[in-house]
């Protein structure tokens, strides 16, 4: 691991990536236009965990609901289903990512509880204060993805739910050679678990934080979905989408983001 990351834990150095990416007007920290909060103010869940809308029945109505979005900064999931009637607390390491929905709650009279803080700690929450865990795919950046599903099973009322996205292990396992991608070849390079800090050499590491990336952390199926069977909860649906920008050529044959719908036994 070279001295940047050395002198700062995981937790800070992606948080001070997150900031920049947030300043850099990245894809996840643009905030919905007012269009979007009209629409949702007419009781429409437009929150998404993955490129496509929600799977019917996963959240139909988010009206009285007390909804934690755990690390889903960026003016986005918080201030939607704010608009859709929850009562909303969003939690993120980035306070550039609670900028954006603070711009969106002042700007369209939305209430939202923001707090700054890592996913692996909802200490400052009590037992069984939420009705839904809405967690879009961001576990990749923490090295060990089971204090989240413990945590999101301890803050989650009796029959409450997590729904939560994730990448397929597949889209860590290949060699990111632009060449190869040029050449449409995929390459193995990497295994399941995956961690940047562990398969990257120094001079990888050092591109990366030139580029202002944040350390990703590929985690298995058993650890993303047997995790949250392991934390307490029951597996009540699957979802599969397609990556509609595709960043890698495994992205083309099979759909690369995951979503589970999670419950806890009532």
């Amino acid at each position: 691991m070279p001295d940047a990351v050395q002198q700062h834990d995981v937790f800070h150095y992606n948080q001070a990536a997150w900031d920049r990416q947030a300043r850099a007007d990245c894809e996840w920290s643009r905030p919905v236009d007012a269009a979007a909060i009209a629409e949702a103010r007419q009781g429409r869940v437009l929150a998404k965990l993955t490129p496509g809308p929600l799977p019917a029945g996963w959240l139909d109505d988010a009206l009285g609901l007390d909804i934690l979005c755990l690390a889903s900064g960026g003016g986005q999931q918080g201030p939607l289903l704010a608009a859709a009637g929850a009562r909303v607390t969003v939690l993120d390491a980035s306070a550039e990512q609670l900028a954006r929905d603070r711009e969106v709650a002042e700007r369209e009279n939305l209430a939202l509880r923001l707090e700054h803080g890592d996913m692996r700690d909802l200490s400052r929450f009590a037992d069984a204060s939420f009705d839904c865990v809405f967690h879009p795919i961001s576990n990749l950046y923490v090295p060990d993805v089971a204090p989240v599903w413990r945590e999101c099973h301890r803050v989650l009322r009796p029959g409450g739910r997590l729904l939560a996205s994730f990448y397929n292990p597949a889209v860590f396992v290949a060699d990111r050679d632009p060449a190869l991608m040029e050449q449409g070849l995929i390459r193995p390079r990497f295994a399941i678990p995956y961690a940047d800090p562990a398969h990257l050499s120094e001079a990888e590491l050092a591109a990366k934080r030139t580029r202002g990336e944040a350390l990703v952390f590929g985690h298995s199926l058993a650890e993303l979905i047997g995790g949250q069977v392991a934390a307490g909860f029951l597996i009540a649906g699957f979802h599969e989408d397609w990556q509609p920008r595709p960043r890698f050529l495994i992205d083309r044959y099979l759909p690369t983001f995951i979503a589970t719908r999670a419950l806890k036994p009532a």
